[in-house]
Order: structure tokens, then C-alpha cells, then sequence
């Protein structure tokens, strides 16, 4: 992002504002020196243009309101299309040469005029660093605007939250941890179309209870699906493990979570049914459906510094940061 016009403070003297003032020292002299009333006349032109693009500048960013309409999904490292709602509730002035800056904007925003009493809507691109839930509080906004003496810049107060999906890694990546899958089924050691029962997994919210195990369900106090072969052959069951031993450091764990992601995001793409278990949870997502609910889920994942037990399946896929140690 192009930082020129950007600065810490209020107002700046932009170049043509440094020209203007100081020839308007020069004047000033000069009419002392000669008493020169025409001189004395545009010496106070002048001042009176400097005062009065300070004011309108000033009086025109304070009027500005600023909101986040709507966003799509964010994925950390990746921008995402979303547009801001500027309201202008001055009553005289008309603001133009508006630039909107944030951390969380991949790039600046310009508005070229805002007319008094308007509200206008405009598309932004924002960027995310990390995953979890995001908090955008302010927004800066500059203006040059009416004569470009001054650069002056306000801080916008926003209230926003936006849940940042994990990181999707490269297509090279995604290739090696999806190949299993995509490949040949006899090498993922998963069975082919058929009714006969396969394995058993947790319910989700979703599954009919005509597919309730009732025996297995009884014994253990919670409600297991049976899964048939023609089931289990389009379907796959990840889980991660949020376990981080005090020697694992904070990239590592996320690239864990991010590996995840990406295995999520490829299965989901290829229409596989994907369940994801995590600790005291299990969602599922079905063929073609959207997946939105699982990326959530890893977006908020947090490590836990002690083991939890979690159910495996024998086709079940596991990431966990001692899987990646190993």
C-alpha cells in the first residue's frame, strides 16, 4: 500500500501548502515594508483561503460515518471482496478526494466525492493475516480537499467482527494431502459402491435416525450412525487434534490448522461428504453442500495444553501437530 500521504497526527502541510504559505510570508513582508495596501489586501486573500480550506477539510471528514455492508468469505492471506456504507451527514459541505485506509484493507479506498446528506456504497478488498475472529475498530480517512493546502486526516470508529477462515495452502501442498483420496480407492483402503455395513461413526446434526445403530447407541449413551459402503466410499472423516505440547511453537500449530483447511477445502470441492471432528464437537458437510460451517469451526479453533480424547474411525484422517512432528 502506498503510504505518501500517510501520517500520524491530525493535519499536515502538503508541498503546495508549504509554497502557498510561505509566499504568503513574503508577502506579508513586503507589505511592512512598503505599506503597500494592495499587498496588505492579498496577504489577507490568502490567509483567509488558508482558514477557510482548513475548515472545510476539518468540517467535512468530522461528518463522515463509516460501516462494513458486506463481506465475503475471509480467508487469511487472501483478500476478500466486501463493500463500505459512507454516510456524509454534513449539511454544507460537499467532501472530494477522500482516501479510507485500515490495516485490515488490502489496498486504499478513494473516494472521489461525497456529496452533504448522501450515502454512498463502495467496494473494498480486505486482507487478513491470520485466522479467528477479527475486530476492525477504526478506519482513517484523508482528504486534501478543498484547495490541497492541508493533508488531514480523521479516525473513523467502526464495530465490526469478521470470522478469518484458516490459510488454504498452494495447489502442490493440497495435491500431497489430498492424493489418498483422489487416488486410487484401493490404496486409501476405501471400499466401493454397496448397502452392506461398512463402520460406524458419531451423529451430526442432520443425519435421519433411520440410520441409528440402536445396540452400539445404548451401550455407548450416545446416538452412532451406521455407515454402508456406498456411503463411506464418497465420504471422509477428519480430525483434528488441538493438542500443542509447550515445545511446539504458535507456526507450527498453525500450519497444522492450515493443512487441515486446505484437506477440508479439496474434499469438499471434489464432493466428498466430510465430517470434522473436534473436541466436544462433530460437524458434517454433504455432497455439494457448503462447507462454511467447518472452516468456521477451525477459524475459532483454539490449542489446548493438555490431551483430549477424541474418537477415531479406521478410515479417519488426523492432523495434529505431533503428526507433523513424526
Amino acid at each position: 500500500m502506498n503510504a505518501e500521504w500517510q501520517f500520524d497526527g491530525v493535519v499536515r502541510f502538503t508541498k503546495i501548502g508549504t509554497t502557498y504559505l510561505f509566499t504568503t510570508v513574503v508577502l506579508a513582508m513586503a507589505a511592512v515594508n512598503t505599506g503597500n495596501n494592495a499587498l496588505y489586501i492579498g496577504v489577507a486573500l490568502m490567509l483567509g483561503s488558508l482558514l477557510l480550506s482548513g475548515i472545510a477539510s476539518k468540517s467535512g471528514l468530522k461528518h463522515l460515518h463509516v460501516e462494513i455492508a458486506g463481506m465475503d468469505d475471509a480467508w487469511a492471506g487472501r483478500p476478500a471482496h466486501g463493500t463500505l456504507r459512507i454516510r456524509n451527514d454534513s449539511r454544507i459541505w460537499n467532501v472530494r478526494d477522500v482516501v479510507l485506509t485500515s490495516e485490515a484493507l488490502a489496498e486504499a479506498v478513494v473516494i472521489p466525492v461525497l456529496p452533504r446528506r448522501r450515502t454512498i456504497e463502495i467496494a473494498a478488498s480486505f486482507l487478513f493475516t491470520k485466522r479467528g475472529l477479527a475486530h476492525l475498530h477504526a478506519i482513517d480517512s484523508y482528504t486534501r480537499y478543498p484547495f490541497g493546502f492541508f493533508l488531514k486526516k480523521r479516525r473513523v470508529r467502526i464495530s465490526s467482527d469478521v470470522v478469518v477462515y484458516p490459510r488454504i495452502l498452494g495447489d502442490d501442498v493440497a495435491h500431497d494431502l489430498f492424493r489418498p483420496l483422489a487416488g486410487d480407492q484401493s490404496v486409501a483402503n476405501r471400499p466401493g459402491a454397496g448397502s452392506e455395513l461398512h463402520s460406524f461413526r458419531e451423529y451430526t446434526s442432520g443425519d435421519s435416525l433411520r440410520h441409528v445403530h440402536w445396540k452400539k447407541s445404548a451401550s455407548l449413551g450416545r446416538w452412532i450412525m451406521k455407515q454402508t459402503d456406498a456411503e463411506a466410499a464418497k465420504s471422509v472423516h477428519v480430525v483434528v487434534d488441538p493438542y500443542k505440547p509447550g515445545t511446539t511453537s504458535e507456526e507450527t500449530f498453525e500450519q497444522m490448522i492450515a493443512e487441515a483447511a486446505t484437506f477440508v477445502y479439496h474434499a469438499a470441492v471434489q464432493g466428498f461428504d466430510v465430517t470434522l471432528s473436534l473436541p466436544r464437537v462433530t460437524l458434517r458437510a454433504r455432497e455439494h453442500e457448503a462447507a462454511a460451517s467447518l472452516f468456521r469451526a477451525l477459524a475459532l479453533l483454539e490449542a489446548t495444553h493438555e490431551p483430549m480424547h477424541q474418537v477415531l474411525e479406521r478410515s479417519s484422517v488426523l492432523f495434529s501437530v505431533s503428526r507433523r512432528a513424526a
